[in-house]
């Protein structure tokens, strides 16, 4: 079994990958399946990834992301993105679908619905894209968790433009909004701080028992 305190013992915030170790599609396809299965408030996932394979499309990017080069070195670069809006009619396809899995009847959703699409439709887009950016961070510690058992490094960054992620992803275009990046493969050998200690509190510095 998996010692989970080890795996997160071993991750790290990578400098630098090995260009030459591509994830396998089982690797990505837990990625993938780890972050659908990410906690999200009302369980409306308000989020959609977006995985960028191709170099010729990641190596414009570099620059936006203050020339941090494990956006090109990555096997992949995970985009995490948030709606631009979230409408009544997510909502309405929530519930559905909902109905469709669960089997569950109409009179029991229609009072759930009917109060999710009041509070969405109080909220300001600002609001709601907030909303949905601390989401985000959620789904991006959660691939970095799987990430450490399954032994893929990982970089978490908010360190780039994302109205330029935008406009050179097409993402505008179907009503998303870049908010953090995740570029992921393996370490170099050569990666100076894979080999460095942890630094970090004492653990009774940053737990509170009452």
């Amino acid at each position: 079994m998996t010692n989970i305190i080890e795996q997160l013992q071993w991750r790290y915030a990578t400098k630098k990958f090995d260009k030459s170790k591509i994830l396998s599609e089982v690797k990505l396809n837990i990625l993938k399946e780890a972050f659908n299965l990410t906690a999200t408030s009302y369980g409306l996932q308000t989020l959609k990834l977006v995985i960028v394979k191709d170099e010729k499309i990641r190596a414009p990017l570099v620059e936006h992301a203050y020339n941090q080069k494990q956006v090109i070195e990555a096997s992949h670069l995970l985009v995490i993105c948030i709606h631009d809006n979230i409408l009544k009619e997510e909502v309405i396809d929530y519930y559905d679908n909902i109905k469709h899995i669960r089997n569950t009847p109409e009179n029991i959703l229609k009072p759930f619905r009917t109060n999710l699409i009041d509070m969405i439709e109080k909220m300001s887009v600002e609001e709601c894209q907030k909303w949905s950016t601390n989401q985000a961070y959620i789904a991006l510690g959660n691939l970095m968790t799987i990430c450490a058992i399954e032994e893929i490094d990982a970089c978490p960054m908010e360190g780039f433009s994302p109205d330029e992620f935008d406009n050179m992803l097409g993402l505008k275009e179907i009503g998303l909004k870049s908010v953090l990046l995740l570029p992921v493969g393996y370490r170099a050998d050569n990666d100076l701080f894979s080999g460095l200690k942890k630094v970090r509190k004492p653990i009774q510095d940053v737990i509170i028992e009452l």
